[in-house]
């Protein structure tokens, strides 16, 4: 009759549905609950610290490309009152180096240019 009895390899005694942990056990499981609170935090704090560098290089992104959608509308506009931008000549011509080496300092000078450009009509 023991095997009906037993479960998971384990003997379960009659009229004892679990034990009582003694004080040992209430201070480890207290401390593992700690433990366990600490590791989530961490994690937490990790996981936030990757979304906002994740927000901050899209936002950078977003900036970018304003500035590029900026200089877009500006050669429309100059090309809409007849001029061609230089930046446009030279990609016409297949001076194409120049372009990609400009960087964001030489957009702005772009950009003045151009919207000095459209000043004049």
């Amino acid at each position: 009759m023991d095997e009906n009895k037993m479960v998971a390899g384990k003997v379960k005694k009659p009229g004892k549905r679990g034990r009582k942990p003694a004080k040992i056990d209430l201070k480890a499981k207290l401390e593992r609950s700690r433990q366990s609170a600490r590791e989530c935090r961490a994690r937490k704090k990790l996981r936030y610290q990757y979304l906002e560098e994740l927000v901050s290089s899209k936002e950078r992104a977003i900036c970018a490309l304003r500035e590029e959608l900026e200089m877009y509308k500006q050669w429309c506009s100059a090309m809409d009152q007849g001029k061609i931008p230089s930046e446009i000549k030279a990609l016409l011509t297949g001076d194409e180096q120049k372009t990609p080496q400009s960087g964001s300092g030489t957009k702005a000078a772009k950009n003045n240019k151009n919207a000095s450009g459209g000043a004049h009509t």
